[in-house]
């Protein structure tokens, strides 16, 4: 069987434990003469008032204030990286895809114990060099996003869906999300694909942070109300990831784009925003907690977020729902965190849940700080552009028609955004 679009789609919103109720209680805005008036943090600006007009006290002094925001009131901090990070390749081909490609599987291993454990799905192109990549995390596993029969089944918990049996992974799912990776359309642009099931890292339910790396890292006690949730551990895990294809001798992993959609456009984000070896970060309907502005209250809201999902984020960010406004950040500040590196965010015209005009809005935001950093020219538009008509500079952006999910026009967006950065050093 394989997981339609829409299924996927549908699957991605209520997870188990999510109260049956919470949908019909909550009503979200889709008119945008209710979204009610606001004013941005202006990431400008220090927290004792200084005006930020050199790139310089942007680096030793803003940026950082912004970092402890998330950090602080959002996403949670993160552990250093672990001391005994291990790498196995479990398999490798050489004759993939006809012989065009080299098939790679990785277990990373966090500690000294084998579990939590993440595999690391590996195309890479035939190359005289090494190839710029393009890394994500997926929610079906390796398996999934192409129907390659060596590729192995994960063996971490599986939230429901077609195809998955006490929550494991089976054979059925096997290719059924390979719209969403297009892989033979990456490798013949010249890019390999790292990929990762992301409940390797973390499952996604709320259990009191034992399982996956909170359970292994995290220290004995209480959590503190700034302690990481689930997107900070996903985040971290692509931190890893990025740390062994370091390793790699068929990448370069100076040319590393970093891309999720849905909550794992949030961590990509996030993990762009903290780890500045990502050459370049793609969002792709990350929606609120992600590119959307939060204090439009359009669509999803915080309320509505950290009530479904109550592991995501860190429980001083529970303390803004409904009260948006107190928030002393917004996500255009996230957004600001990726300068001077490239950054594309992408909406889709039925996704109204994700806020498309705010995901706009956010990057149009950020831009004054990679004005700052680098010049004007950094994103062509003031105005949200029309459906089906991507706008690049060293922000990108783009509205498609469609609902939730990730297409071949999306990828070939950011196959060409990828182009103009990653085919040469991209600005640091």
């Amino acid at each position: 069987m394989k997981l339609l679009p829409n299924t996927l789609a549908a699957l991605a919103i209520l997870l188990p434990g999510a109260a049956p109720a919470l949908a019909q209680r909550f009503v979200p805005n889709y008119d945008e003469s209710k979204v009610p008036p606001y004013t941005l943090p202006d990431p400008l600006v220090c927290a004792d008032g200084t005006p930020v007009t050199t790139p310089k006290l942007w680096r030793t002094k803003r940026r950082g204030e912004i970092l402890e925001l998330f950090r602080r009131y959002m996403y949670g901090r993160s552990p250093a990286p672990p001391k005994q990070l291990r790498f196995r390749v479990l398999e490798q081909s050489d004759q993939a895809l006809g012989g065009r490609a080299v098939r790679k599987q990785v277990r990373i291993f966090f500690g000294p114990k084998d579990k939590p454990a993440l595999d690391l799905l590996l195309y890479i192109p035939k190359s005289k060099q090494p190839v710029p990549a393009f890394l994500g995390l997926n929610f079906w596993g390796n398996h999934a996003v192409f129907p390659d029969p060596a590729i192995r089944l994960p063996e971490s918990w599986m939230r429901p869906g077609p195809g998955v049996v006490n929550n494991r992974a089976s054979e059925e799912t096997r290719g059924g999300a390979a719209s969403r990776w297009q892989v033979e359309l990456i490798l013949s642009r010249g890019y390999a694909l790292a990929t990762a099931y992301y409940g390797d890292i973390d499952p996604d339910y709320h259990d009191g942070f034992q399982n996956g790396v909170h359970g292994l890292l995290d220290p004995p006690g209480a959590r503190p109300p700034d302690a990481w949730g689930a997107i900070s551990a996903w985040a971290w895990g692509l931190s890893r990831a990025l740390d062994y294809l370091e390793r790699e001798p068929l990448v370069d992993a100076r040319r590393v784009a970093v891309m999720g959609h849905s909550r794992l456009g949030k961590t990509a984000l996030w993990a762009g925003a903290q780890d500045e070896r990502f050459a370049l970060v793609i969002s792709n309907n990350s929606g609120c907690g992600g590119a959307a502005l939060s204090r439009r209250r359009f669509g999803e809201t915080l309320w509505r977020i950290n009530t479904a999902f109550p592991h995501w984020f860190c429980e001083n960010f529970k303390k803004y729902n409904n009260r948006e406004d107190q928030l002393p950040l917004d996500q255009h500040m996230l957004i600001a965190l990726i300068a001077p590196r490239p950054c594309y965010v992408a909406s889709a015209q039925e996704d109204r849940w994700a806020d498309p005009r705010g995901e706009f809005l956010a990057v149009k935001h950020a831009a004054p700080v990679y004005r700052l950093l680098l010049g004007p020219g950094v994103f062509p538009a003031e105005e949200m552009p029309p459906v089906n008509r991507p706008v690049m500079g060293v922000l990108g952006y783009h509205i498609r028609t469609g609902k939730h999910d990730v297409t071949r026009y999306d990828w070939e967006q950011y196959l060409r955004f990828a182009d103009r950065w990653l085919q040469k050093k991209a600005p640091r």
